[in-house]
């Protein structure tokens, strides 16, 4: 009676082992998954210095929202054509080291607020890279992305089309 006591909590200890990696490994993919969705170019960061055009997805909620560097850390970018700064969440930065050389007034979709402007040394995006970038810090903007304004999209030539976003040098004139 004991041998099959011992085979079947054995059996159930297996069962319940099984269970528990198939529900993490669930767990694990389905976060994958939704993160793929939310930032379909978070692979930009680590991509080297290139002469390509650079293709952005849109997300789901339909931004373009990329993972690239403000002085060589890692951060999320949401593209922003109507900003005319890179503009930064004040906690962000801190976290940079971000020092402020001003303040000014800004017009945002939430109405006028005050900020601080800053140069940013380096800003990249997919091997593109920026230097001497006109930032602000902005204590109004909250959550984790910075925009990546006019200041450094500038420097491209950019096509929207559908579901994508192409950007490539601009042609000096």
């Amino acid at each position: 009676m004991s041998e099959e006591r011992a085979t079947r909590r054995a059996g159930l200890g297996m069962m319940l082992l099984f269970w528990v990696l198939f529900l993490g490994g669930g767990a694990w993919w389905l976060h994958g998954y939704l993160e793929a969705q939310r930032n379909p170019n978070a692979h930009l960061a680590s991509v080297a210095g290139t002469d390509e055009p650079l293709v952005l997805e849109r997300n789901r909620a339909g931004h373009f929202v990329a993972t690239g560097r403000i002085n060589d850390q890692p951060v999320e970018f949401l593209l922003d054509t109507g900003a005319t700064y890179v503009a930064v969440p004040a906690d962000m930065a801190e976290r940079l080291g971000l020092e402020s050389t001003g303040s000014a007034w800004f017009n945002t979709a939430n109405g006028r607020v005050r900020g601080e402007l800053a140069t940013l040394e380096t800003v990249s995006l997919g091997g593109y890279e920026a230097h001497g970038v006109r930032g602000s810090i902005s204590p109004a903007l909250t959550g984790d992305a910075a925009l990546l304004g006019m200041s450094f999209l500038n420097r491209f030539d950019i096509e929207i089309r559908d579901e994508r976003m192409v950007l490539r040098p601009a042609q000096r004139r």
